[in-house]
């Protein structure tokens, strides 16, 4: 098995981020929830151990799911407006792909924990990535992959969109939420 690579995709699972809402009038924004639809990870396996991950993202992909709080609830034509400025905010006709690579990958009690770089927008920065791994059913079937992380548009120079003279803003932190049920023969590239 060295030397293999194996894939997941959006048919597999979802990616999704969770923004929050800053500022003086923050109660009447939403914290939204949108689906990035068009995702792939490579794992590059050495014997029976991941040795590398690469994640790739469409930007272009991203849709808004839900808005959840604000003053009143979020209507179709919002969730459109919204695509355009995230898009714009991450300048996606330049930078068409967000990237997460780790080579320094350590297993855990619960699964894995990849150190990479994540480059959004151009720029590079560390990032850490706990991956919880579950055997599902008999060895050799499935697997569910979790994580969770939080990425900062300060650390990549993405301006957060803002309303009322920067009274009611996109929060600094992004939730970002990752799970996939992947076949041992998908994920190992056997």
């Amino acid at each position: 098995m060295a030397g293999t690579r194996g894939r997941c995709d959006a048919s597999h699972g979802q990616l999704r981020l969770g923004t929050d809402v800053s500022g003086r009038a923050a109660k009447m924004g939403h914290r939204l929830t949108i689906a990035m639809e068009r995702w792939q990870a490579v794992v590059s396996w050495s014997g029976t151990r991941p040795a590398a991950v690469a994640l790739t993202v469409e930007v272009d992909s991203l849709q808004v799911l839900r808005g959840d709080g604000g003053l009143t609830p979020l209507t179709a034509p919002e969730k459109s407006l919204i695509r355009t400025n995230a898009r714009n905010c991450l300048d996606a006709g330049r930078h068409g792909q967000i990237r997460f690579e780790a080579a320094d990958i350590e297993a855990t009690d619960h699964g894995y924990r990849l150190a990479g770089t994540l480059q959004i927008r151009g720029r590079t920065k560390p990032h850490v990535v706990e991956v919880r791994v579950t055997e599902l059913g008999q060895p050799g079937g499935s697997w569910r992959l979790d994580a969770d992380t939080v990425v900062r548009h300060s650390d990549f120079g993405v301006r957060r969109y803002s309303m009322l003279m920067g009274a009611m803003q996109v929060a600094d932190e992004v939730r970002v939420s990752f799970t996939a049920t992947v076949s041992d023969d998908e994920i190992r590239g056997a």
